[in-house]
């Protein structure tokens, strides 16, 4: 039976933490791979994105975050099965163990000198590797925690999860800085970046057999082949019967869609020195700045998002998410478009960084409230899909946006009509939402006439 049965209203959090220890050992094995994933991936993008020993265009970068995201999206939702038939404790166990050494190999091909595609190559087994640790962690939490918790433990633990990946990045940039950005810099922060693999699977040998789940018997009948062919479509079903988590979603996708051109909009600009730079607007010092000010608004949505979705409701709060982001859209990422070299360049400039933080409010609430909806309204039989297919659409929507943009986008990263092409398709996501709550409706008339 699970410990996450529900207590009585009045016990507080403190109380449902003490008595269920297990939810602190699962997010210190967050925190720690998502503390390794932000060194890794900062590690990287000093390598590939801003290393003076490489240069990459639009389309380069574009194939780059395709080859890292891609092939694991394809897979995810058939690989999500496993987490429905596979003791999660195991899966946590054996897949940090491998991360950690995949990482290992990636430092000595940067030491070695590596050309880009085996490098990214290296890198997208790691990345896929903690995609599926992180959908695990998702579906185990419902198994340790009661219900009526996940909400506001979902936001602790996104926002401590948001700080170790951005302390984890800052790091990798002060190494990088330290030795000077190119191959050996990077190698020396993706190496030490493999610390937190270690410390998550260290942390879960600490977990009994079956404790996350799945139950015993949970799989029935049908063989884990059968599971792993038909894990896109069970995934899909599972989602399009829930009308609260088919929102959760389409208010995900949709922001990733955009959050992906805003993406290569900022490496480009980025790229760019500005006359009079400070040091802190450009470069990967200046992408540092830009993560950091996304983890500080992911941070307030932490705070934001308990509040404002028992009030809201969750639907309405995807809503309020996608409305923000558009605004913000129009209002900062616009003027990096149009403004003219000079002062208003570098006004501009600040606006995008601006930007950035409030992006990360925003896609941080609908996050937020998409893990609660499928973890809520989600059977432990079929949680590990669903949390699979999120990834696989997390993935695909931010790919697919950067190359379709690095197609229309110049090299400097200004251009109007990508801009305003992001907040019509945050625009396009409220109507899909407004449709699917219609349809919702329609099938419980339905179903109370019959």
């Amino acid at each position: 039976m699970s410990t996450a049965s529900a207590p009585p209203e009045s016990v507080p959090l403190r109380t449902a933490l003490r008595d269920s220890p297990g939810v602190l050992r699962l997010a210190v094995v967050r925190f720690a791979g998502q503390f390794g994933d932000g060194m890794f991936q900062a590690a990287l993008s000093g390598a590939i994105l801003f290393n003076p020993e490489r240069q990459t265009d639009p389309l380069a970068i574009a194939a780059g975050f395709a080859v890292l995201l891609l092939p694991y999206s394809l897979i995810g939702p058939y690989a999500g099965a496993l987490l429905d038939r596979w003791d999660r404790r195991a899966v946590l166990l054996v897949a940090n163990i491998f991360r950690a050494v995949l990482i290992g190999a990636v430092a000595l091909g940067l030491l070695a000198g590596l050309g880009e595609t085996p490098l990214l190559l290296g890198a997208l087994a790691v990345v896929g590797i903690s995609r599926f640790v992180l959908a695990g962690v998702s579906a185990a939490l419902p198994r340790v925690l009661a219900q009526q918790w996940l909400v506001p433990m979902n936001s602790v633990l996104a926002t401590v999860a948001s700080g170790c990946a951005g302390l984890g990045a800052a790091i990798s940039v002060a190494i990088i800085g330290g030795f000077g950005a190119g191959d050996f810099a990077s190698a020396i922060a993706v190496g030490v970046s493999a610390v937190g693999s270690v410390l998550s699977a260290l942390l879960a040998i600490g977990f009994r057999a079956r404790v996350l789940g799945p139950e015993d018997g949970t799989a029935g009948q049908e063989s884990t082949v059968h599971a792993i062919a038909t894990g896109l479509r069970t995934g899909a079903a599972a989602v399009w019967q829930s009308a609260q988590v088919t929102t959760a979603m389409i208010g995900i996708g949709v922001h990733r869609i955009v959050f992906g051109t805003n993406t290569l909009i900022m490496v480009l600009v980025l790229r760019v020195v500005p006359d009079g730079d400070s040091g802190l607007d450009s470069g990967l010092l200046g992408f540092g700045v830009a993560i950091a000010a996304a983890a500080g608004g992911m941070l307030l949505a932490a705070v934001v998002a308990p509040l404002v979705i028992p009030r809201l409701g969750r639907p309405r709060t995807v809503v309020a998410g996608l409305l923000v982001a558009t605004l913000v859209q129009l209002t900062l990422v616009t003027p990096i478009a149009v403004a003219q070299d000079g002062p208003a360049y570098q006004y501009a400039h600040h606006l995008l960084l601006v930007g950035a933080f409030l992006f990360g409010l925003a896609g941080q609430t609908i996050k937020l409230t998409g893990d609660a909806t499928m973890q809520i309204d989600i059977d432990d039989a079929r949680r590990g899909q669903v949390f699979a297919l999120q990834d696989t659409v997390f993935n695909i929507a931010f790919v697919l946006a950067i190359a379709v943009a690095a197609l229309m986008i110049p090299a400097d990263g200004r251009s109007l009509p990508v801009v305003l092409a992001g907040a019509a398709v945050y625009c396009a996501g409220i109507v899909a939402i407004l449709w699917n709550a219609r349809r919702a409706r329609y099938s419980t008339r339905q179903s109370l006439s019959g």
